[in-house]
């Protein structure tokens, strides 16, 4: 067997249960709470527009949901393979559950094969992989295809046909950072529509490759140096990769995160005591993304350890305001008194573990730390679902909806497990 036959194999004769239908309910909200939350935007209008020029199939529904799912970077994180399987995944669903045949487990069984086949495949692409390629780009439209594999019914046969001819177009590098460009949202987008091609054309026998993956010319070969192919079969009984998933509490890069959380602390504990110098310690590939200490863009400060730290010691919350040209301006003098640096134990922990310790001098002398070993929204240290609801109606607010919208979404996407699916056709219509 090919490692997809082997991949389609081991997702579906993964069991299914309430728990796992309720946590793929409450990431189903979040990605769609972030779509909409999305509108409100640049981009998010850019996107819109296209999508009004071009026509509403389901192909381009699913592209302008997971661009718009992307933008405001508050959408969900696997770790260990560095996607985020919700703006791809969650995407190509709900733009394709549009028969009254589906039914709302219908629809969270797709979503958890969708996770469990982008984030496999992310575990399996190595760390040289991630230097150059968007992981979520280029392993997404193996989530999106697999997920609409299950929702449309394909057999075995097909759904390998489907990940193989997903595989093909899969892209996505990380150069957009240097400027800021709008690319990272292109990358969901696109890799949302591959796998909804891929499958539409698989449930009319068009073939893929079957060694899409491990083949002399396929994804391994040309775009992982240091691929791991055993990690896309690794551990087959572990729970759903849906369910190790981390939520993101704050509008940055996930990079960020821990050394905010830490942050986070020491402004409580200064008090207002003016700041001599800031060292903040983690991993390498934080770093690698995020060391950016003159951010000239919105979006490149939420890619800046230097501003997310600054914002959080200095003003205490970082939200959507937190890095706008006024933020930056105002956090211009902070920004260069951090200091930042990969080291242990936080480089040899990841990527199982997303750590920082973010250490803070004071004029008069004093020191004061604090250390992460992961970050607020990790399965360790997750959200209750109130925290999610919460986020999900904040979210929702931002994106325009009035109180009675923001209900009909979120109950009716809460009450998947139980049966229908009518929400997926309002929801469309909110990305038209």
């Amino acid at each position: 067997m090919t490692l997809s036959q082997q991949l389609i194999s081991l997702i579906r004769a993964k069991e299914v249960s309430a728990s796992d239908r309720h946590r793929a309910a409450i990431l189903t909200l979040d990605a769609i709470a972030n779509a909409m939350a999305g509108r409100n935007t640049e981009p998010g209008r850019k996107l819109l527009a296209w999508g009004r020029q071009h026509g509403h199939d389901a192909g381009r529904q699913a592209f302008v949901i997971g661009g718009l799912t992307h933008i405001l970077e508050t959408d969900d994180l696997h770790r260990t393979s560095i996607t985020h399987p919700g703006c791809v995944v969650v995407a190509a669903v709900i733009a394709a559950a549009n028969t009254a045949a589906v039914t709302g487990p219908d629809i969270l069984k797709a979503v958890l094969q969708g996770y469990e086949a982008i984030c496999r495949i992310g575990n399996a692409v190595g760390p040289a992989h991630y230097r150059i390629w968007h992981n979520t780009a280029t392993c997404g439209p193996y989530g999106s295809a697999m997920a609409l594999a299950s929702l449309k019914n394909l057999n075995d046969a097909q759904a390998m046909h489907a990940l193989g001819n997903a595989g093909t177009q899969s892209s996505g590098v990380w150069e957009f950072l240097d400027t800021g460009a709008m690319s990272k949202h292109l990358h969901a987008g696109r890799a949302a529509e591959s796998g909804m091609i891929a499958a539409d054309l698989a449930a009319l026998d068009f073939t893929g490759p079957p060694k899409i993956l491990e083949g002399d010319k396929g994804f391994f070969a040309a775009a992982c140096p240091d691929a791991i192919p055993s990690a896309v079969t690794a551990d087959p009984q572990a729970p759903w990769k849906l369910m190790q998933t981390s939520i993101k509490p704050w509008p940055s890069c996930r990079h960020t995160h821990p050394a905010i959380d830490a942050a986070l602390q020491l402004h409580s504990e200064l008090n207002g005591a003016e700041i001599e110098c800031v060292n903040v310690k983690t991993y390498q590939a934080a770093l690698d993304v995020c060391d950016r200490p003159l951010p000239e863009s919105e979006y490149e400060a939420k890619f800046s350890l230097y501003h997310t730290v600054a914002v959080a010691l200095r003003k205490g919350r970082v939200d959507f305001q937190s890095f706008d040209a006024k933020s930056r301006k105002e956090l211009a003098e902070l920004r260069q008194k951090i200091s930042i640096a990969a080291a242990e134990p936080w480089v040899s922990a990841y990527p199982e573990s997303w750590g920082a310790r973010v250490t803070v001098t004071t004029k008069k002398g004093s020191e004061h730390a604090a250390d992460r070993d992961g970050a607020r929204g990790d399965p360790e240290h997750a959200l209750s679902d109130n925290e999610m609801l919460e986020k999900a109606r904040m979210l929702l607010e931002f994106g325009g909806c009035n109180q009675a919208d923001s209900n009909h979404i979120t109950e009716g996407i809460m009450s998947l497990p139980d049966g229908g699916s009518d929400i997926a056709a309002f929801l469309r219509d909110q990305f038209t």
